[in-house]
């Protein structure tokens, strides 16, 4: 008998503890982990009828420590305005602002005559202590309502990546461009959900309120604001002293695809994005636009000629200038023999010849296979809108030409993000990584989700990797700028590239318009970064060793002090 009333008063208590529990669990996340969300109830006295205050998951950077650094937040203040139909007498509404705000009295007078409207806004963003003291003021007609409206911090840092939040059509605000745009779905907020009655939704069994939309949340990313802030200083110096039409670049980790930072010269402050009269300032190049890369290619190829076995950084060829292909003279950049050389000096040198002998030796059908396993012509799914893939029609033809002038990077146009990923995997072991912003998104209900990428794919062997690397840091200590940038305690792997550009109309290149570009990864047998960049039709400069290799090396110095990355050699 005693043994059944303990168990009734076991059960019993655990009738009333678990359900307690539960309870509990739910008050702490929503006074907890979601009281901001319901502070902002608080504030409804402030809110317009037939209105909600605007509302809005961050986007954050995150410093080489692992902090997060605000990128995309919220900023509040309120609204001033008038409705016309109450005001009695207009002068009350002039003078009663002009102790408390700068405007234009002739304006705030004509909007309070306004008889057939019943809203008129004379300020906006106007602090709390301003606008809680007009607001006392209780003059008829006279109201402040709360807002909110999207802020950047750091004003154009990152500006290609965030994007911005503005109008998509005449009642639609969301994101426009970058991960604004990419991650609306997590960073959108449902208003109708601000104000409910949690506690009714506990007590009285509606619905669940920590069940509210999963998709809800803020996004952080693995951009790092120092690195980023370098790399768009390089750009704009660049962008200035050559006066280009674009220039660009990324700074990536080549083994996990992680984004550090990614800029495009010239930017643009988001906070102020209605003021540029130039909507093209908005694109992405680095994922929106195509161009034919030159000869940072080569080393794909060459690397792919390492792994198919048919030449070695030793093979040797007879180097006479230039070589017919199909009835196509294709020539060195400077069309001179340099007659019995090795797979070395063709990298080193930039010779075109030597890539047409590689290119031979391949075959169309295996080169082709590796430069589509490399990801060529497809896009590389970096989590921002827009991207498109790189246009390579050319390499389906039969004939060997277009594979020869392919395997210098003529002829074939990728975007940058694609050739990044495509360059990482001559130095990583041979795998392909996917190319990504964010890092992970945490959740209004105080879970989180790391953001998993694709399983890199394999293009070549580890030894391939090696070889092609050692091969790589040679052109940089002994051919690029004559050996003068080579670095005693660190190796880096580098290339430069120098493209004729495509005229728009078709039918042939341009003679005085080139693409410069440049990339290279260190410490260089095994990396922790690789940066590319690029430039559009630089004025007065030749090639890109004399354009690029500065901001190269310098932002490389600044990684290597910055990161503390210890010496290789």
């Amino acid at each position: 008998m005693a043994f059944d009333s303990k168990k009734r008063i076991t059960l019993l208590s655990a009738c009333i503890i678990i359900p307690a529990c539960v309870i509990v669990g739910r008050l702490y996340n929503l006074q907890i982990m979601r009281s901001a969300e319901f502070r902002s109830a608080a504030d409804n006295q402030y809110v317009a009828k037939d209105s909600s205050v605007f509302d809005r998951g961050s986007i954050f950077f995150s410093s080489k420590e692992g902090t997060k650094v605000s990128a995309a937040t919220l900023k509040t203040g309120y609204i001033v305005s008038v409705n016309p139909k109450l005001v009695k007498e207009p002068e009350d509404i002039v003078n009663a602002l002009s102790g408390y705000l700068t405007l234009d009295e002739a304006s705030v007078f004509l909007k309070s005559t306004r008889k057939d409207d019943s809203y008129e806004v004379l300020a906006k963003k106007v602090d709390e202590k301003t606008a809680h003291a007009i607001d006392s003021l209780s003059i008829d007609g006279l109201s402040v309502y709360k807002e909110r409206w999207r802020e950047y911090p750091g004003n154009s840092l990152g500006s290609h990546v965030l994007g911005f939040v503005g109008y998509k059509d005449e009642n639609t605000l969301g994101g426009v461009y970058g991960l604004e745009h990419y991650y609306e779905d997590t960073l959108s907020r449902n208003g109708a959900n601000t104000y409910a009655n949690f506690f009714a939704q506990i007590f009285l069994g509606s619905e669940d309120p920590t069940a509210k939309d999963q998709k809800e949340g803020d996004v952080v990313t693995s951009i790092e604001p120092t690195v980023q802030s370098e790399l768009q200083s390089a750009l704009a110096l660049v962008q200035e002293k050559y006066s280009s039409e674009r220039t660009g670049g990324v700074i990536m980790d080549p083994k996990t695809g992680e984004v550090y930072a990614m800029a495009v010269a010239p930017d643009f402050d988001p906070n102020n994005y209605a003021s540029e009269k130039n909507q093209s300032v908005f694109t992405n190049s680095m994922i929106q636009g195509v161009y034919e890369m030159g000869s940072i290619v080569k080393p794909l190829a060459m690397a792919a000629g390492i792994d198919a076995g048919v030449v070695t950084p030793e093979t040797r060829y007879i180097d006479k200038g230039f070589v017919t292909v199909d009835g196509a003279k294709i020539s060195n950049f400077d069309h001179r023999g340099r007659g019995d050389i090795n797979m070395q000096q063709v990298l080193s040198e930039s010779l075109n010849t030597g890539m047409a002998f590689v290119a031979g030796k391949l075959g169309n059908e295996n080169l082709t296979r590796y430069f589509k396993s490399l990801g060529f012509g497809e896009k590389t799914g970096i989590d921002l809108p827009g991207e498109v893939s790189g246009l390579i029609k050319n390499l389906d033809s039969p004939r060997d030409v277009e594979h020869v002038t392919a395997a210098f990077g003529q002829g074939i146009a990728i975007t940058p993000i694609e050739v990044t990923r495509a360059l990482s995997a001559l130095g990583n072991g041979g795998v392909v990584p996917t190319p990504h912003i964010a890092k992970r998104i945490e959740y209004v209900n105080g879970t989180e989700k790391e953001i998993e990428t694709d399983t890199p794919r394999r293009v070549w062997s580890e030894k391939t990797s090696e070889d092609i690397t050692r091969m790589l840091v040679t052109v940089v200590d002994k051919a690029l700028l004559g050996g003068t940038v080579k670095m005693d305690h660190y190796s880096i792997a580098a290339k430069t590239g120098t493209a004729q550009m495509a005229k728009e109309t078709g039918g042939g290149y341009y003679d005085d318009r080139y693409l410069h570009s440049f990339f290279g990864y260190f410490p260089a047998y095994n990396p922790r970064f690789i940066v590319f960049l690029f430039t559009v039709y630089p004025k007065g400069v030749s090639y890109a060793s004399h354009t690029l290799t500065e901001p190269f090396i310098d932002l490389a110095k600044f990684l290597i002090s910055y990161y503390n990355i210890p010496p290789d050699r």
